[in-house]
């Protein structure tokens, strides 16, 4: 089997090939800017390009969404209003180690020129692939719904409750189709769009931050400085769930995937390690935007939701004459007392802003998060037609896999939405965000995996150093994910035999697939003797490892 840099190029929106006709340095990365790089090929310096960048740019965008979906804008809701501005060095670190995994799948798209479901495909028996598929497929639908979800709440703040949430989901079933047929005319073109809709994004938030400014040393202490001082339980089940929620396992398929439309000739090593650079500042510069909506979100609602009570937001809303009886706990619907601390969702914590700013600010706060779910809404459509295409080996049209992830991402939404209210819709978020953290070994250790095999990467796999860094910080995260996982479950599953046993059998056959995978990673990281077992050959597709053999003692 050959090494990855010995990939055919692979056909996309040209990018390194562009400049096949152009001036160009000795490894085909045109010339410009004033950064230099050290060309190995030939030992020539090829200087940093603001315009070769500039061609790069559009996966990185697409793959930050995932980062602004209604899920993650509701978590960071969340943790002002439990935390305030103390958990800002939370998605401070979620976001930077978001960044080293989305690196990490860029590089293996890149050097290899097959996103990481073709790869799984390629390298797992049929049973493991299937599975790892079923997974991500479950990771896929669950977003979707938090997008529809975060859209219908949207349509139905803006419309003040006149559209109803079960048509505001039917309304977003049917925009997917609209944007399905931008692509059609150029993925540049919809790059394009959604960089407009992160920009609505940061505008909508940005006007809420500015009303009032909430106090800038906090946030700068609280973004810098890790710390705990004085948290509770609460706090740290925020902490935990706003991990979960930034890092998202499709995510991880999906950049894997947009990275291969790049045009990148891999018989050239120093085209590759340039491509990958570019390919890690596009999505560092994408995360860094994400992080700083995010910021403005907590920020915002730790300044006017924490430590606040009912009855003090009550006091507001009556004086404003804007939903009043939203936090009013003299209805018998509400069930709150007014001397507790409030606790907020995408729903109220848009009638909150309205109640402290003035109703316009509730509607601003609708355009942002609609902006959130439509852009959010397409990315999901394109892990899921990735992951099918690719763990399955099909090449269907891309509106049939839409139609199919769509339709079964709807049922469950719909049927909330038609046939309770829309307390109960908003809390879907928390079972969602459990089972984003469910799915994330099943897209982390496959991506540590191949990034770092010899086999699959060749000379571009990770190096020892990075390995054990990757390695000890993706065991935290799916630690803290596990956490937040078992604490989730025992607050909210009965204490039933009938419950229990089920859960208990899941999860013991979880941790036995999660460990058949953490094998395979030991083989990847470089314990290659492993592959002298019989039985592991049986289970495995080991055939690479012992075509390239080391010396195994």
């Amino acid at each position: 089997m050959s090494k990855g840099y010995d990939n055919p190029s692979y056909e996309g929106n040209g990018k390194l090939d562009t400049y096949e006709k152009e001036d160009k340095g000795a490894n085909g990365i045109q010339n410009g800017g004033d950064k230099q790089f050290v060309n190995e090929d030939d030992g020539k310096r090829e200087k940093f390009s603001f315009r070769q960048l500039w061609l790069f740019t559009g996966p990185g965008w697409l793959m930050s969404i995932a980062y602004l979906d209604p899920g993650n804008i509701e978590s960071d809701l969340q943790s002002g209003v439990v935390a305030g501005h103390r958990l800002l060095w939370v998605t401070f670190w979620a976001s930077f180690l978001g960044f080293l995994m989305q690196r990490l799948s860029a590089r293996l798209g890149t050097v290899t020129g097959k996103h990481l479901a073709e790869i799984c495909y390629e390298s797992f028996p049929k049973v493991p692939n299937v599975l790892l598929w079923i997974m991500v497929e479950i990771a896929v639908i669950g977003s979707d719904i938090q997008e529809v979800i975060g859209t219908a709440i949207a349509l139905f703040l803006l419309s003040k409750e006149k559209i109803p949430l079960w048509a505001g989901c039917v309304i977003t079933l049917v925009d997917t189709f609209t944007f399905l047929f931008l692509d059609r005319y150029g993925r540049r073109k919809l790059e394009f769009f959604f960089a407009f809709l992160i920009m609505v994004m940061a505008i909508s938030f940005g006007i809420n931050y500015g009303a009032d400014l909430p106090p800038q040393g906090e946030i700068a202490i609280g973004t810098i400085v890790p710390g705990c001082t004085g948290c509770n339980k609460d706090w740290f089940l925020q902490a935990v769930a706003a991990v979960g929620a930034i890092i998202m396992p499709h995510n991880l398929y999906l950049h894997s995937a947009l990275v291969t439309k790049n045009d990148v000739d891999r018989s050239k090593k120093s085209t590759i390690r340039l491509a990958n650079f570019y390919t890690s500042v596009e999505a560092g510069i994408s995360i860094g935007v994400s992080f700083l909506i995010n910021l403005i979100v907590v920020s915002v609602f730790g300044h006017v939701l924490h430590d606040k009570t009912y009855g003090e937001i009550n006091a507001r809303c009556n004086a404003k004459n804007w939903y009043p009886e939203m936090f009013n706990c003299t209805i018998d619907s509400n069930t709150c007392v007014a001397t507790d601390n409030v606790d907020a969702d995408l729903y109220k914590g848009g009638i909150a802003l309205g109640c402290t700013y003035g109703a316009a600010f509730t509607f601003i706060w609708a355009i942002g998060i609609l902006a959130s779910g439509q852009s959010s809404t397409m990315t999901g459509t394109y892990a899921g037609q990735f992951a099918m295409q690719g763990f399955l080996n099909l090449n269907w049209a891309p509106w049939k896999i839409l139609v199919i992830t769509r339709l079964v991402a709807m049922a469950p939404t719909l049927f909330v939405a038609g046939f309770t209210n829309i307390q109960t819709l908003t809390g879907l978020n928390d079972i969602l965000n459990t089972v984003m953290s469910i799915q994330l070994p099943f897209a982390i250790i496959p991506c540590l995996c191949f990034t770092s095999s010899r086999v699959h990467m060749g000379d571009f796999r990770n190096g020892p150093i990075q390995k054990i860094i990757i390695c000890l910080l993706s065991i935290i995260v799916l630690a803290i994910n596990m956490i937040f996982v078992f604490q989730y479950v025992s607050e909210t599953v009965p204490n039933k035999w009938y419950f229990l046993v089920p859960i208990v059998i899941y999860f013991v056959s979880y941790f036995i697939f999660v460990g058949y995978l953490a094998i395979y990673l030991f083989i990847c990281l470089g314990f290659e003797q492993l592959t002298k077992f019989q039985f592991l050959r049986r289970i495995y597709k080991l055939e690479p490892f012992l075509e390239q053999t080391l010396d195994i003692p």
